[in-house]
């Protein structure tokens, strides 16, 4: 029997005004039809509860961050539970030992699994062409310490937050470590340059899907949010590295797409990475050099 799992990403829209009853009512009318199109697992994009602020420097910035008892959070999740879909929720997260870029992980009954922080914080130095904001995001967020998997939803998944994906050494740490799905709730826009930005967009999510074996889930916000323009585009990615579903660039949309986990293992044994890189070769990338 095949190992069918009906995945989705909710592509919601741009957030300009911060109003959040706004977006916590969008964020429940996507779960609810995410139950209606029989989703099991389903994830938001990056930061998607708030505008994203970390494209501009301002010091009231904790106004965005969320306690992890938020009453926004403990609504989506209890949302989810009630439709038995497994959730990765992405927020601005105020904890004890810090602020940070997150994610929590919830199974379809609702537990709590664990929660992943993002790990690689990127700063880009604004251009001055138009949409050419930048990111300071390491202003507003410390590194999270660890890559981790959760098992949900009849897998095992392991989480890239937006920057993470470029770096091919998380990938495949996840994947060694069991996961057959790569979520990857993302922030991306055009910037100043939308020919190269839109062109590039898809290359990190088929190349780690390609060089793991794995599906990757990437969802990214859509729309016009002041000078940034987010591409949306959310896709889904099979373990060839293959675009099995990708949604639109323009509108808010629940991209679903049932996948075969057992096409995992088949692509691995297509191209066998796991027999044979050579570990012993890589000490200078456990070293930093």
């Amino acid at each position: 029997m095949p190992r069918l799992l009906t995945v989705a990403a909710a592509q919601t829209g741009s957030v300009e005004d911060g109003d959040l009853s706004t977006i916590e009512q969008a964020a429940h009318g996507m779960l609810d039809e995410a139950a209606r199109r029989g989703v099991r697992l389903l994830t938001f994009a990056e930061l998607f509860l708030t505008p994203f602020f970390a494209n501009r420097l301002e010091e009231d910035f904790d106004r965005w961050f969320m306690d992890e008892r938020h009453e926004v959070l403990l609504g989506l999740r209890e949302k989810a539970r009630q439709h038995g879909i497994a959730l990765v929720l992405p927020f601005a997260e105020r904890a004890a030992d810090g602020w940070f870029n997150s994610a929590f992980v919830y199974d379809e009954a609702g537990r709590e699994m664990g929660r992943y922080r993002k790990t690689h914080i990127p700063a880009y130095f604004p251009t001055e062409g138009p949409g050419g904001t930048g990111s300071f995001e390491k202003f507003y967020f410390a590194p999270g310490p660890s890559l981790g998997t959760f098992a949900v939803a009849g897998t095992r998944i392991g989480i890239l937050i937006c920057n993470d994906r470029l770096y091919p050494e998380a990938g495949r740490a996840l994947a060694l470590a069991g996961a057959e799905l790569v979520v990857m709730p993302i922030a991306f826009s055009t910037y100043a340059d939308p020919a190269q930005r839109s062109s590039i967009w898809e290359v990190p999510l088929r190349a780690r899907a390609y060089e793991n074996g794995v599906y990757v889930l990437a969802c990214n916000r859509v729309g016009i949010e002041g000078p940034r323009h987010h591409l949306g585009r959310s896709m889904v990615v099979d373990p060839r590295g293959m675009i099995a579903a990708e949604a639109g660039s323009r509108e808010p949309e629940l991209l679903t797409a049932e996948i075969d986990l057992d096409a995992v293992s088949a692509a691995r044994k297509q191209f066998p990475w796991w027999r044979d890189r050579r570990a012993d070769l890589y000490a200078p990338l456990v070293a930093g050099r």
